[in-house]
Formats: structure tokens, C-alpha cells, sequence
């Protein structure tokens, strides 16, 4: 058998060592199909994100280039208005424009313009250039007194020239200043654009290109050199001077209010162009200075979404974000992410795609496989099954072979016999025997062809299981080949069988029994159960438990004890299940040792209701 199934298992083996080399090229081939899609995904996904990274960085940097003349202007005007500006230079933070009051408990500049007011100031020896100033204060009030309109001019424009050439501390300068302005605008005729100058707009001191801020811009720019109540009360009193000589103040009283007690937590070094995540974007200036402006980054990332999605780059449910939680970020490398939805499902369909192909490699190698093992299985079924057609026409030709053999030296001895005038003793009823054997065996093959190609349809009816008992005893008596006795433990019990069908379930339980005994007589016996169970008991040889299914195998057959060769075609027990298996029932092995052997048949039991109805 080996032999014979050899070149097929090499053949088999050579194929699917093939077919897995293919298998395994195309599973890397759909590999790397799934590679290169992945990274096309990714670079279409870098190419967007570099786009909105260079987007941003110039959105970035047109919005401070546009920012830069108010920055500019805002850097040298303190009443100029810088929402949203940064500066900072030599280390100092300029806009926002930060409140930098002298920390001094007291206030210098109010006590000093109180004894202006008062006429108590008076300057000590060493004080040459506050002496004169006050000296020019009381020529203003000279003039001013007189009435001398010209006079009251030329004493200002003095006092004005003064303060160009000496340079006083600023709660001296401020208060004096701001006491004659005041006495001015309530008792002089002065010009107003004068005035006005001299309040806010501020005035070149003809001396080289100089200006003379005005008091406005000067109260602001010098806030440093005063105390907090100083900067009140001299804003208070700048603001009210304002209205009396009708300069705007709104501008003033609005730069006032903003100064910020503390400055901006920015990076205090920027050596390129950052983002700031709270919100401000920062570019480095001279010297050693910082340039800055402040956004909506929300604002921004939502435009770039809404320009990229315009172009046909996003899908509607893209969006553009800068993940990550670093506070400062370089423009150059902006962590520009681009996430869209499409991509996942893009990713997800690359994956279901790559699963089902490798599920198709794998169901085609399990086919291949399978085809393989159905291939060799039915092979080795075909040799076992030329091996078994073999055994059997063996076994029947020698099962035929002998009973015709027998018959026929039986023959001849009785024509001698009867030639001769002698006895024939029992030879008549031997012939008989034989013939009776064989034609068992001529019926079992013929039965078990017709119900193997289903050409056996089954006459039910009702079928008393004593009768079939006697029956079987009777051709025991006159046909068996050794001593039986046949006992039965039954009722009247009616089954729904094929009577012909169940007299030859029966005959070859009895005719096994028969050939595997050693014992005489054979004893048989024949009990009904409950729910259609007949229990058919034996005192054979038994048969091992690892067989009890086997034998109702095709052309299976036990040998007997001590090895003796057992005749017998090997359909028996196959037909009889055959026959319980046609009638809706079943037959198996249920107790067998040394000592016998009892098989169950289950089959439909007979209606007695149906019974009764049949026999009226």
C-alpha cells in the first residue's frame, strides 16, 4: 500500500511546495502593494502639511509687516494707540507699555507743585538752574499780572529757552511747568496753537532740531520719575489743562489706563522668528530687541482650513492644527499637522484590503491543502478499496467454492450409493444444507446491492415479533451447521417493519453468532424492552469494545480465537444496520465479553390504534 501511494504523496508534496513558493511571492507582492499606498497617503499628507506650514509662516509675517509702521510710530509717540504690539529693546519691554513708577512712599512732584502754588518754594545756593527757573516763573507772573500780553510771550518763550539749556529733574520740571501753563491759559492771551503745542503737540526749540514735548507726551515718557501718586495727580491736572486750552485728552486718559503693571511672559531671548502659543508672534530686532504682534492662532489655523478646503486640498472635514504642548514654537519647523478623516478611512481600506487578500491566500492554501488530502484519501481509498474488491471476490469465490464443492462430492456419493444399492444416509439432507448456505449468501449479497443503490423500498406493515422468533427457530433446526437453542423472552408485541427484510436482520445476527462460537450448543436469546428495543443475546466469542463499531463495516471481518479463519463474506452486520437504518431505527453493540454478545435493535413499534382499525 505504501509503495503504491508513494509516487502520489511525492506528487502532492513537490505541488504544494510549489503553490506555497507562489503563495508566499504574491502575499509579499500585496505587501508591498500595501506599503506603497501607505507611503503615498504619507506624502500627500507632507506635502499638504509643508503647504500650510509655509501658509502659516507667511500669514505670520505679512500680519507683523503690516503692524510695523504702528510699531513704529507706537515706539515714539506714548499717546499713539498699540493694541496687539510688542517691542522691546536693550532689554526693556516698551509696548505693551509698561507702568514704571518710582517704589518712593512719597510724592515730590504734588508737595512741590502745592508750594509753587503756594509761593513757598524756594531754591537753595547750590541750585543755580532751579533758582533761575523760578525766576522766569515769576517773570511770566509779572507779565501776567500787567496785563502785557507781549510781555507775558516773552516771558514764556524765556522760560522755555531755559528749560532747552538745563536739564531739572523731572518732579521739579513737570510741577513748574505745569503751574505756568496753568496761570496762563486762566489769565494770559496767548496764541493758541502755543498752547496747544505746549500741552500735547510739543514744540522744536529752534536750537539744533531739538523738540520740546508736549505736557501730554511728557507725562507719559517720563512716568518712571514719579511715584503713582505723582503720575495721578500730574495726569489729572494735565488731563484738566487739556480741556481749558481744547486739546483732545481721551487719547491720553486712554494710554494712561493701559500701562500694564507687569510685562508679557515672552521669551526674553528670540534669535529667529517664533510662535508663541499664548498667542503672539515674534520676530528678532536691533538692537538686541524683539518685534512682535499678537493673534487669533485659533482664528488663523480655522483660515488656512477654510483657504485649503476653497483649493480642493481638504476634504469638508479636514482641518489644519498644531499639536503639541511646547510653548514656544520655531516657524521654521512648525509642527503643522493637516488630520482628516479620509485619510483614517483611506488607512483602514489600504488594511481591509490587505486583510482580504491574505484571507484569500490563506483559504486558497487551506483549498490547496484540502484538494491534497481529499486527493491522497481517495487514493489510498481506491487501493484500499481494489485491495477489499479483491479480498471479497476471494472470499466469495471460496465461499461459493466450497458449498458447490460440497454438493457436488455429495452427488456423486449418493448416485454411487444408490447405483451400488446402499444406504444414502443423510447425504440428501447435507445437499440441502449447502444449498441452503449458498443461497443465504446469494440473498445477503443481492439484499445488501439493492439497498446500497436504494432500489429497495421497504414494505411496512405490522410484523408480530414471536412469529419472527419462530420462524427463526424452525430454520435454525433444520439449517444451522451446529446444535442452537433459541430462547425468547418476548410479547406480542407488533413492529412496523418489512417482514423480509427483518427475517434477514435476524438470520444473519443468528448465522454471525453461529460462526464466531466455540461453544455447543449455540444458545440464542431474544427479549423485547420498552419503546421498541429488541435485545438479541448471544454465548459467542464476544467482541472486543475497540470493535463494536467496526463490525458493521463494509467486508469487515473479526477473526476467530486461536487465529481460525472464519467463513463469511463480511456484509453481515453491515446489512443488518442497513436494514435498521432503512426502517428509521438503529442496531449497535451494547455489552460483549468472553462469555457472549448482545446487540439492541430499536424499530418503530406498530400503532395498536391502527391495528384495531385495519383488522375492522
Amino acid at each position: 500500500m505504501i509503495r503504491r501511494l508513494l509516487p502520489t504523496l511525492v506528487a502532492l508534496v513537490l505541488g504544494l511546495a510549489g503553490l506555497g513558493v507562489g503563495l508566499g511571492q504574491l502575499h509579499r507582492i500585496f505587501a508591498a502593494e500595501r506599503e506603497d499606498a501607505r507611503a503615498s497617503l504619507q506624502s500627500r499628507r507632507e506635502v499638504l502639511e509643508q503647504y500650510a506650514r509655509v501658509a502659516l509662516g507667511q500669514a505670520l509675517r505679512e500680519g507683523l509687516e503690516a503692524a510695523r509702521p504702528t510699531l513704529e510710530a507706537a515706539k515714539e509717540d506714548p499717546l499713539m494707540a498699540a493694541p496687539g504690539l510688542y517691542l522691546r529693546e536693550q532689554e526693556e519691554q516698551l509696548l505693551p507699555r509698561l507702568a514704571l513708577f518710582d517704589t518712593a512712599g512719597d510724592s515730590p512732584a504734588k508737595d512741590r507743585y502745592a508750594r509753587l502754588r503756594a509761593g513757598s518754594e524756594v531754591a537753595d545756593e547750590d541750585e543755580g538752574p532751579w533758582r533761575d527757573r523760578l525766576e522766569q516763573m515769576q517773570g511770566v507772573e509779572r507779565a501776567l499780572a500787567a496785563k502785557d500780553r507781549k510781555g507775558t510771550l516773552l516771558a514764556l518763550m524765556a522760560l522755555l529757552q531755559h528749560r532747552t539749556r538745563f536739564v531739572l529733574a523731572s518732579t521739579r520740571d513737570l510741577p513748574s511747568l505745569l503751574v505756568v501753563l496753568e496761570d496762563v491759559a486762566a489769565r494770559g492771551d496767548v496764541v493758541p496753537d502755543l498752547m496747544r503745542g505746549l500741552v500735547r503737540d510739543g514744540l522744536l526749540d529752534g536750537q539744533g532740531g531739538g523738540r520740546l514735548e508736549g505736557m501730554q507726551r511728557w507725562v507719559l515718557l517720563k512716568r518712571s520719575r514719579f511715584t503713582r501718586e505723582d503720575f495721578d495727580f500730574l495726569r489729572e491736572r494735565v488731563s484738566a489743562l487739556s480741556l481749558r486750552v481744547g486739546v483732545p485728552v481721551a487719547d491720553f486718559e486712554a494710554r494712561a489706563r493701559e500701562l500694564a503693571a507687569t510685562p508679557l511672559e515672552l521669551p526674553e531671548t528670540v534669535a529667529e522668528p517664533v510662535l508663541v502659543r499664548s498667542g503672539w508672534y515674534l520676530e528678532p530686532g536691533e538692537p538686541r530687541g524683539v518685534r512682535g504682534v499678537a493673534l487669533n492662532l485659533p482664528g488663523l489655523l480655522e483660515g488656512l482650513t477654510r483657504e485649503m478646503r476653497e483649493r480642493g486640498l481638504l476634504e469638508a472635514d479636514g482641518h489644519v492644527t498644531l499639536p503639541g504642548s511646547a510653548p514656544v514654537l520655531s516657524l521654521a519647523a512648525l509642527p503643522v499637522s493637516v488630520e482628516s478623516p479620509a485619510w483614517a478611512r483611506g488607512e483602514a481600506a489600504l488594511a481591509n484590503r490587505y486583510r482580504l487578500k491574505s484571507l484569500m491566500l490563506a483559504l486558497c492554501a487551506a483549498l490547496a491543502l484540502t484538494i491534497a488530502a481529499l486527493a491522497f484519501v481517495a487514493q489510498h481509498r481506491k487501493y484500499r478499496f481494489l485491495e477489499l474488491k479483491s479480498d471479497f471476490v476471494a472470499t466469495v469465490s471460496h465461499e461459493l467454492r466450497t458449498p458447490l464443492a460440497s454438493i457436488r462430492l455429495l452427488a456423486e456419493t449418493l448416485e454411487w450409493r444408490v447405483a451400488e444399492g446402499a444406504d444414502a444416509k443423510d447425504y440428501p439432507a447435507r445437499i440441502i444444507r449447502e444449498a441452503d448456505g449458498l443461497g443465504f449468501l446469494v440473498e445477503n449479497l443481492l439484499s445488501f446491492n439493492r439497498i446500497d443503490k436504494g432500489r429497495w423500498v421497504p414494505r411496512l406493515a405490522p410484523v408480530r415479533l414471536d412469529e419472527l422468533v419462530s420462524g427463526l427457530r424452525r430454520d435454525l433446526e433444520s439449517g444451522a451447521p451446529v446444535p442452537v437453542e433459541l430462547t425468547a423472552d418476548v410479547d406480542e408485541r407488533e413492529l412496523n417493519a418489512d417482514a423480509q427484510l427483518l427475517k434477514l436482520l435476524l438470520a444473519n445476527l443468528a448465522r454471525n453468532a453461529c460462526a464466531y462460537n466455540t461453544r455447543s450448543p449455540v444458545r440464542l436469546h431474544v427479549a423485547t424492552l420498552p419503546e421498541g428495543r429488541v435485545r438479541f443475546t448471544d454465548n459467542g466469542t464476544g467482541i472486543p469494545e475497540a470493535e463494536w463499531e467496526r463490525v458493521f463495516g463494509e467486508f469487515y471481518r473479526l477473526s476467530g480465537r486461536s487465529g481460525r479463519e472464519v467463513p463469511g463474506s463480511g456484509l453481515g452486520l453491515a446489512l443488518c444496520r442497513r436494514i435498521a437504518r432503512l426502517h428509521g431505527g438503529t442496531l449497535r453493540v451494547v455489552a460483549s465479553s468472553a462469555e457472549g454478545t448482545t446487540f439492541e435493535l430499536t424499530l418503530p413499534e406498530y400503532p395498536s390504534g391502527a391495528r384495531s382499525r385495519s383488522t375492522a
